[in-house]
């Protein structure tokens, strides 16, 4: 647990002291730089350094059955969480477009608002859907 703690906290500080230096000595271009290789150099090692210490440990083999079971259940969660994220992504693309054209034409008639309301919200039930449907999957 010590060495959790211990690793954890070089990861932060290998972020925060490179910049607090760079925050509180003379604002150059070459300093920002220096900075910059430091905290990559400094954060990539300590790592490195952790996932070596972190992954060293014994491995057990599993029985045959628990893997395969262990395999289609990993595929469903894959599934639910495609199905989730890319909803999202098309219903985040519907609505930008939807919505600007609500706006553009809000801006010219008033009345129309209820009209571009369905539309935004018919391109907010595509994201709505996927999680249904990840849902579905996950039984």
């Amino acid at each position: 647990m010590l060495l959790k703690i211990t690793l954890i906290a070089a990861l932060i500080l290998s972020i925060l002291i490179p910049f607090g230096a760079f925050l509180l000595g003379e604002k150059k271009k070459g300093n920002l730089k220096a900075a910059l290789a430091c905290n990559a150099l400094f954060f990539f090692g300590s790592l490195i350094i952790a996932d070596i210490l972190l992954w060293n440990g014994q491995v057990l083999a599993a029985d045959s059955g628990a893997v395969t079971s262990a395999s289609s259940e990993g595929w469903r969660y894959m599934a639910a969480a495609l199905a989730t994220g890319l909803s999202c992504i098309g219903g985040g693309i519907a609505v930008a477009s939807a919505a600007s054209a609500a706006l553009g034409a809000m801006s010219e008639d008033s009345s129309i608002m209820g009209k571009a309301l369905i539309f935004v919200a018919l391109a907010e039930g595509i994201a709505l859907y996927g999680l249904i449907v990840s849902f579905t999957i996950l039984g």
